[in-house]
């Protein structure tokens, strides 16, 4: 199995605090963040940042649905992890100043995907799917902070 791994980020025009927290609000602005490519959305613990417990399905192709459960925590000042109870997958969000009023955040996800063939293809194409459903939830993140 080779780990995988996809990284999108964009510079969005409000402070890093307001970005942060609208990104960890997962009982409120979150799941107004989510793309179509997500279903069955649920808080099930906590609902704001570290200790939530929150599941989603993600459908990053037309045959592939994963089904998430995601425990939140906060190493560091900035950054949310997402560790999936069910798979190897582990998303990092990362929001940094860029400037006056302005937030750098960065989405990175890794997962260990399959082997032989079937792995060489998700490592090629998996990392630009989910980009472009990235690329989304960003594009809802700046229209909800750039107010």
């Amino acid at each position: 199995m080779a780990q995988v791994e996809a990284t999108t980020e964009r510079i969005v025009a409000a402070d890093p605090e307001t970005v942060f927290d609208t990104l960890a609000d997962y009982s409120g602005t979150r799941a107004n963040l989510l793309t179509e490519h997500y279903s069955e959305y649920e808080v099930r613990e906590g609902g704001d940042g570290e200790g939530t417990l929150v599941h989603w399905k993600l459908q990053a192709a037309s045959k592939r649905v994963r089904d998430c459960l995601l425990e939140v925590t906060e190493p560091t000042d900035g950054e949310l992890v997402e560790k999936d109870r069910n798979s190897s997958m582990v998303t990092t969000w990362r929001v940094t100043p860029a400037g006056e009023g302005k937030s750098r955040v960065v989405v990175h996800t890794t997962w260990q995907g399959a082997g032989g063939i079937g792995g060489f293809f998700e490592k090629t194409f998996a990392p630009k799917g989910l980009g472009r459903i990235y690329d989304g939830v960003l594009d809802r993140l700046a229209a909800q902070v750039e107010k």
